[in-house]
Formats: structure tokens, sequence, C-alpha cells
């Protein structure tokens, strides 16, 4: 038992790691449009990238996770994606900001499934659930990433320094973390996925769940801030705000999901987070003052936050082949924070922001009906020697 409580320290570090590197990069944003000397368009062309080159990765997962040591490929690959952070710093025109970021996200994209696919292991020995609290610290990660970040744009440092500073430290971190993980291959007798695969018929339900609350978080992440300013009228100060009510609160939620799994179930669990994020998001499209929105972001946040672990965790037991499972629905999650932004933007731009959240509204009532897929097979607790 103490290996598995080591192991679940380590890959905890591991997520936090994962989230840190994303919160960094997303905060110097702003520095990287100015070294680059590029605008809004422009800017918006090269943020797809990333999102573009985890989708061409993934379904590349479920193979190396079959041929690789877990541990080791965990390890590879999160050292990996810390270098990564360097990249988005150093090119000083569109286009080669763009074939860069292609390269940061498909290490973001095939670091995610070797991770969580650790993770799956590990709530497997547990025989209960563990991987809500996992997603939790990938959020402490990004938070604690993003706002160091914006004390080094506060202080005018350089990207590319903070950037080369912050992936050295953070790569020691997730080494010494990666010590602790789980060893695992695969049974030998079970034959290799393809080399390329996309999702299969059994996981394609569940990745429609994870569509559906990909969406809204990118939604609120991405877009809660300008609803404040522009619909509510409210200041810019007031509407930054807006963004970290959602992402505690979606922290938070993570770190009590568990819990809340263990007592109500997984589906049981999803319709509740389905019926808390469109209340949430109901309250934005019909509030008309700043304090009932933000909270009702808040709330959105809240119920979303669940939903990814138990994607995911249901999709780690589906199959001869978990990395592949994995990969499918990372994909598909991947692929709706993707298209999340311009969609909301798009549908804003023909009507209003306030229509755009009246579907994200109704995908998150799809969400929580859409619970029972899933429904997991028992899981088997594994004896600790």
């Amino acid at each position: 038992m103490d290996t598995l409580r080591r192991a679940r320290g380590g890959t905890s570090v591991i997520f936090a790691v994962h989230g840190a590197v994303t919160g960094t990069f997303a905060a110097r944003v702003p520095w990287i449009a100015d070294h680059v000397g590029t605008g809004a368009g422009g800017l918006g062309v090269a943020l797809l990238m990333p999102g573009v080159g985890a989708l061409l990765a993934m379904p590349l997962s479920g193979r190396l996770a079959h041929r690789y040591d877990l541990r080791s490929l965990t390890r590879v690959l999160i050292l990996f994606w810390c270098a990564a952070l360097v990249l988005p710093s150093l090119p000083t025109s569109l286009v080669v900001l763009c074939l860069v970021l292609i390269a940061y996200g498909a290490t973001a994209g095939i670091a995610d499934v070797a991770m969580n696919a650790q993770a799956v292991i590990i709530e497997e020995r547990y025989g209960r659930s563990v991987m809500s609290s996992f997603h939790g610290f990938w959020s402490v990660g990004g938070l604690a990433g993003s706002a160091v970040a914006a004390l080094a744009a506060r202080a005018g440092l350089d990207a590319r320094i903070h950037f080369l500073v912050t992936a050295a430290a953070l790569a020691v971190v997730a080494l010494a973390a990666s010590a602790r993980l789980l060893p695992h291959r695969p049974e030998p007798e079970i034959d290799a996925p393809p080399a390329f695969a996309l999702p299969s018929r059994a996981v394609l339900p569940i990745g429609l769940v994870a569509l559906c609350a990909v969406f809204a978080e990118g939604a609120g992440l991405d877009w809660s801030a300008v609803y404040v300013r522009d619909v509510v009228g409210d200041a810019a100060s007031t509407a930054a705000l807006t963004v970290s009510v959602f992402s505690v609160s979606m922290a938070l939620a993570r770190f009590a999901g568990d819990r809340v799994i263990h007592r109500l179930g997984p589906v049981a669990t999803v319709r509740l987070a389905g019926a808390a994020a469109s209340a949430g998001a109901l309250i934005v499209v019909l509030g008309e003052r700043t304090v009932p929105v933000i909270l009702g972001f808040g709330l959105m946040g809240a119920g979303i936050a669940v939903v990814v672990p138990l994607v995911f965790a249901t999709a780690g037991r589906i199959g001869e082949h978990p990395g592949r499972s994995l990969a499918g629905v990372a994909g598909i999650a991947y692929g709706s924070g993707l298209v999340a932004p311009g969609i909301i933007g798009g549908i804003a731009h023909l009507t209003s922001l306030t229509v755009s959240f009246v579907m994200v509204t109704a995908l998150t009532v799809a969400m929580g009906l859409a619970a029972r897929v899933l429904r997991p097979a028992p899981v088997r607790a594994v004896p600790q020697e």
C-alpha cells in the first residue's frame, strides 16, 4: 500500500506539472503575439495549432503505451512536454510560430494520454475513484503556472528566459516524481493496436460526453470575462475575476469529486454534475447583474469539473488496449476544446453572446442526460504485497 500511495503522489505531481506548463504558456500569449508581431487574426490561427498537433499525435498514443513500459513512457513524455514550453517563445514569424505550436500540442497530447493511463492503473488498484483528484492537481498546476507567469509579465521579464527557467524547474520536479510511478506493460498475448487508430465504436459515446464537458469548459475559460464585460457591462477587472472564479470552482470540485463519485457512483454523479452545470449556464443566460452571472459561471465550472476525469477513468477500462481508448476519448475532448472558442465567437457574431451560452446550456443538459454511458464494469482491487 505504501508503494501505491507513493505512486498516487507521484502521479498527482505529474498532473500538476502538465497543468503548470499549460498555464504558463497561456498567461504569456500576449508577449508571444507582440514578439511575433501579429494581431488578433494571426494569433487566433496560431492558437488553433496546439489542438491540431494534439489531434494528430493522440492516435499514436495507444501504440506507444503498448510498446513501452508506462512508467518510462510517462517520464520521457512529461520531460518532453516541459522542454516544449520553450518553443513558443522563440519564433519571430507567424508561420514558424504555427509550426512550433503544432509540435507543442502534439507533445501535450501524448503526455496527457500517458499520465491518464498511469492514473487509470492506480485507480484500478485502489478499487475506488481517485481520478478526479488527479485532474484537481492539474487545475492547481495551471493556476500556479499562470500566477507565476502573471508576476513575470508584470516584472517585464522576457518570456524566453521565463520559459527556460520554468521548463528546467518543472523538469526536475517531474523527473523526481516519475520515480514513484508504477511500472506497467500490457499482457504479452495481447496484440498491439494499430499505429494510427481512430476512436472505436465503444469509446465514441463516452467521447461525446467529454465533448459536451470540454466545450462548456472552453466557453467558460475563454468567454466568461468577455461576457461579463460586454453583456453585463461591468469593468474589465471584474470580468477578469470571473475567469478566476470559474477556474477555482473547477479545482475545488475536482478535489471533492472522488468522494461524491464513491457515494453516488459515476452515472448519478454525472447527472448531478449536468444539472449543476446547466443551472449555472442558465443563470448566466438569464442574469442581468454581475454577481449572479459570476456565481453562475462558478456553478457551471463546478458542474463540469468531475466529468472529464470520469470519462478518462471509464475509457481506460474499455477493451484490450486502454491506451487506445484513452487516446480516442482525449482526441474527441481536444477537438471539442479546439473548436469551442470559434463556434462561440461565430454564433455571437451572427446573433449574440447570450445565444452562444444558450447552446452551452443545451450541451450541459445533454451531458447529464447521456450519463448512463459511463456505467462502469466492476472495478477489481489488486492486492498489494
